[in-house]
């Protein structure tokens, strides 16, 4: 089944969306100077494209967990019904996130989608660790 694929995909696409927001910020505080690069240090971006570098990055950590067990999961044919829904719903609130995020970025808010997705990627892996588990008994 490739369904569970569609969610992967707007996760992708997501990602790539804030990459683009986070090149134009970038470039804008650079023009501006809002920007603190010393030789060998990752350079800091200060206000508006830190905090939109700060999403893009978020959506490059945690999502990891998300991308291999979708990958597992379609390997084993773990990737059922319940499997997509909790994808989708794991796609919808890092979304939520990453959308708090570049916006009005309140901490709670943005903690509380979070929250709501490692709750569900953790449900993932426990799902998919029963399927591989019986299957292989």
């Amino acid at each position: 089944m490739t369904n569970i694929l569609y969610p992967v995909f707007v996760l992708v696409l997501l990602s790539f969306v804030i990459l683009l927001m986070m090149a134009k910020e970038r470039f804008a505080a650079i023009q501006r100077r809002e920007v603190t690069a010393e030789p060998g240090v990752r350079p800091v971006f200060r206000g508006r494209a830190g905090q939109v570098s700060n999403a893009y990055h978020n959506l490059l950590e945690f999502p990891v967990l998300f991308y291999a067990v979708v990958a597992f999961a379609m390997a084993t044919d773990g990737d059922d019904g319940w499997m997509i829904i909790f994808a989708w719903v794991f796609v919808a609130f890092r979304a939520v996130q990453a959308l708090i995020h570049v916006t009005y970025n309140n901490v709670t808010h943005r903690f509380l989608a979070f929250s709501v997705s490692v709750i569900v990627l953790g449900a993932m892996w426990v799902k998919l660790f029963f399927h591989v588990s019986s299957a292989s008994i």
